[in-house]
């Protein structure tokens, strides 16, 4: 034999081996696939499970988003309102020094005196249709007559011992109080009983 005869037989025995192993490998991979088949199935079965939670999930971040959405926008729409209600708190504050000169000039006038009768029904025009206009943008005079003391709307100025009123009863009223939209622009100067 030369020695390409030994190098060909050698390298054919190489191939014969080369060629018996695939096999061998080949029959543990059918089993190998139900395996792989298995794992497949529990890795989908996985994810599909995941995907529900995740899905759960944005759902309930959805919910959470448009509840925040509908808070943001309540308060916003509240926020809105009191700025509209309350944007006359300075200047109504300015207008009631003219209110008191009014019924102080009102007051201060002879009422039985005949020529004195024009000024007082002109000042008396005056004041109602002061206090009309006022009204209707929401400033209220605050009620003393025949009411107790209450430190939300009144400030008691002094107090005193009087027969006819019950205790922490008002007396005497000393200055108007008025509210704008039910919120106190200037509390009620009043006398009290003791």
């Amino acid at each position: 034999m030369t020695e390409q005869d030994k190098n060909m037989s050698e390298n054919e025995s190489n191939i014969d081996v080369a060629v018996e192993e695939p096999k061998e490998s080949e029959a543990p991979a059918e089993p190998n696939y139900e395996e792989q088949l298995k794992a497949k199935d529990a890795r989908i079965a996985e994810l599909e499970q995941a995907l529900q939670i995740a899905k759960k999930n944005e759902s309930e971040a959805m919910i959470r988003a448009r509840a925040e959405i509908d808070n943001v926008r309540k308060r916003v729409e509240q926020d809105v309102d009191k700025a509209r209600k309350f944007a006359l708190e300075k200047f109504s504050n300015e207008l009631l020094p003219v209110i008191d000169n009014l019924e102080r000039a009102l007051e201060s006038t002879d009422k039985n005196n005949p020529e004195h009768q024009a000024t007082v029904e002109g000042l008396e025009l005056t004041l109602k249709s002061f206090l009309d206009t006022v009204k209707k943008f929401g400033i209220e005079v605050i009620n003393t007559v025949d009411s107790q003391l209450n430190p939300d709307i009144h400030q008691a100025i002094s107090m005193v011992e009087s027969p006819d009123h019950q205790s922490g009863q008002i007396v005497n009223t000393i200055q108007k109080g008025y509210t704008l939209n039910g919120r106190l622009i200037r509390p009620a100067m009043v006398i009290v009983a003791k």
